[in-house]
């Protein structure tokens, strides 16, 4: 959807922003373009819009040399999303996020209910904030309203340029969540700017690591983390880059351990003697459909009853396909030594626990998997007891 070619924008004191870039951005993809202040991300994407034209070089929109296309057109074909948002103060929002279908010469009712639609896709709606003023909002609401203007003429690409840079820490976490489910629904084909190496992994199908002027390495986040092109991109995605690659790390079935399980109208008996004869301290209760009830402990079963009346509840667990990060912050936040995974957040069907250790092992797999470019259940790790039967 959008390929750069060879370009380059010099200025005439002679500053290269941007030395000799090729690459592609294929159609639904979101591209992080992340990199120090001054290292040429933004003109980068001014260039798409034909913000700053390009010394040398081409770059096509679906296709087409933008050169060749009128600027004003160009631009109403795509979003653009800035940290400063641009809202028109003397307009409502609703008005704000009508701009471009208004100027595209949509009928103004049609324009409305555009704008009411996206208003409502990000999360605010329209029959209570369609009808305020920008400073009656707060700046992540701002920043929202942004977003659905930047859609409401359904522009195949969105330029997005630091847009969560200027909210405070706990409502950009929100605004990046958001963002993600929205992009899940549009699948628009997105550049997004940030000097946030931590924002880049966690919204970016790839990354684009910017030296001066030059991309450094153009690839998945989990391949930047794990396996840095250069000690200039290992230095940038930082020392701590494992950690960091706990959150484009998911949980796979392969991660997880077996523990004992029992069942919600099982006899306290008949648990204990599972536990005894597994050598275990706990097991994890199930329904009669298999689904994740909770958890029992030997201490329990020496009642009588069935596990129904002793089973505490499960706090702790995440579906198949969270993030190791996530795992992660699971098991500290409820001082737990394992996490139990389910198939589906709606169902609830058991499919096993990941302990610490096996998060290890997961993580450890996944660099792996990147560096020889095999999948994660191929991988052999060395272990303490292979190393010693060598």
């Amino acid at each position: 959807m959008i390929r750069f070619e060879h370009v380059t924008k010099r200025y005439p004191d002679g500053t290269t922003a941007v030395d000799d870039l090729s690459f592609e951005v294929p159609q639904g993809e979101l591209v992080t373009l992340v990199g120090p202040s001054g290292c040429g991300k933004t003109t980068t994407m001014k260039m798409v819009n034909r913000l700053i034209e390009p010394t040398e070089g081409r770059i096509f929109l679906d296709g087409d040399d933008i050169s060749a296309i009128d600027p004003v057109q160009l631009r109403r074909r795509i979003g653009y999303v800035i940290q400063q948002v641009g809202l028109f103060p003397h307009k409502t929002v609703l008005e704000n996020t009508a701009t471009v279908p208004h100027l595209l010469g949509w009928q103004r009712g049609k324009g409305r209910e555009r704008a009411a639609e996206l208003l409502d896709l990000v999360g605010l709606d329209p029959s209570v904030y369609g009808d305020r003023y920008p400073e009656q909002l707060s700046g992540g609401q701002r920043q929202r309203v942004g977003v659905a203007r930047a859609l409401a003429a359904d522009p195949p690409v969105l330029l997005m340029d630091e847009p969560f840079g200027a909210v405070d820490p706990v409502v950009r976490d929100h605004l990046q969540s958001e963002f993600l489910k929205l992009q899940a629904a549009v699948r628009k084909t997105v550049l997004f700017v940030t000097h946030d190496i931590e924002e880049a992994v966690r919204l970016g199908d790839r990354i684009a690591v910017y030296g001066q002027g030059r991309i450094e390495q153009f690839d998945a986040p989990a391949a930047v983390l794990g396996t840095p092109a250069t000690p200039y991109v290992a230095d940038f995605v930082g020392a701590d880059r494992g950690l960091k690659r706990l959150s484009v790390t998911s949980i796979e079935e392969g991660d997880l351990e077996q523990p004992p399980i029992v069942h919600l109208d099982d006899p306290l008996g008949r648990a204990a003697a599972k536990l005894a004869k597994e050598g275990a301290r706990w097991a994890v209760v199930l329904d009669s459909a298999d689904n994740l009830h909770g958890w029992i402990s030997t201490e329990q079963t020496g009642a009588s009853g069935t596990v129904r009346e002793h089973a505490r509840r499960m706090e702790a667990w995440l579906p198949v396909g969270a993030s190791l990060k996530q795992a992660f912050a699971t098991m500290l936040q409820h001082d737990a030594g394992w996490i139990a995974v389910i198939d589906k957040e709606e169902t609830g069907r058991f499919l096993g626990v990941l302990t610490p250790a096996r998060l290890h092992e997961a993580l450890r797999r996944s660099i792996d998997a990147d560096a020889q470019a095999i999948p994660r259940t191929e991988v052999e790790l060395e272990t303490v007891s292979t190393v010693a039967s060598v």
